[in-house]
């Protein structure tokens, strides 16, 4: 790991990654981790509890700036939240077990957009990589700069690229448990479309995310996730159209699947 020359003049990011018997991809993540040109950052773990060899992985490439913390849990969420909990950086991010940095300057990319104080927050784009062979592209998810309304139309940014100042998560709350698959969405959601925080889309990919998550593991897990997509939108009070929201949805994912070798 290349040694820590972290500036304090420079925002300090507090990367935060979950996981539960990782150990088959817990080394990826770690590597595209300690390899960021960017050092001014705390790696925070929050693991499961894992009952392979994920702690044996983690132990074996020790660093300055991380920490980790080991027990059971109720899920991604609460552990996304104890980590937030435990964050002391400007700026808070993910970067989870199945995960990488699509580049070794990608903590840099978001530390430059948001030096800026006008922001909140930044988003890029994610690279949906196969789960077996990661160097293969299936999806590529392209965003853009958020529109009030988005939300309502099946849109969101990929959160794995997802950074805001840790002072948003004081004023506006961390991810609701209320909701099973869809805690990320609402949160963006909540901070977007309802506080209207100030964010930077960066064009350009970030991470890259194996397929095979909690959310798009099945087609059924899709579907249930986007049910409590609308239902946040019905708790926010944000008026929507449910055939607008699912046909919108449907062509996005078949632009994303269309320009996967983007």
């Amino acid at each position: 790991m290349a040694a820590d020359t972290a500036d304090p003049r420079t925002p300090r990011i507090s990367l935060i990654t979950v996981c539960w018997n990782a150990e088959r991809t817990i080394a990826d993540t770690l590597r595209s981790i300690d390899t960021q040109t960017y050092r001014n950052f705390e790696h925070i773990i929050i693991d499961g509890g894992s009952s392979d060899s994920t702690l044996a992985i983690i132990a074996s490439a020790p660093a300055e700036n991380r920490r980790m913390l080991s027990g059971r849990d109720g899920g991604i969420y609460e552990a996304m939240n104890k980590g937030i909990g435990l964050a002391s950086g400007d700026i808070i991010g993910f970067l989870n077990a199945d995960d990488t940095f699509e580049s070794s300057d990608s903590l840099e990319t978001v530390a430059a957009a948001l030096d800026d104080e006008a922001y909140d927050g930044c988003y890029g784009d994610l690279i949906y990589v196969s789960n077996q062979r990661p160097d293969r592209k299936v999806r590529y998810w392209k965003s853009c700069a958020f529109k009030p309304g988005s939300f309502g139309r099946g849109w969101c940014p990929p959160h794995p690229t997802f950074y805001v100042r840790r002072n948003i998560y004081e004023r506006f709350g961390t991810f609701d448990l209320r909701y099973r698959l869809a805690a990320d969405v609402e949160l963006m959601m909540r901070f977007l479309e309802v506080a209207r925080i100030r964010t930077v889309y960066i064009p350009r990919v970030l991470v890259r995310m194996r397929l095979g998550g909690a959310t798009n593991k099945n087609v059924q897990n899709i579907s249930r996730q986007n049910k409590e997509v609308l239902r946040a939108l019905a708790d926010h009070g944000l008026r929507v159209s449910a055939p607008v929201f699912w046909v919108s949805k449907l062509v996005n994912r078949l632009g994303q699947f269309l320009t996967r070798n983007r």
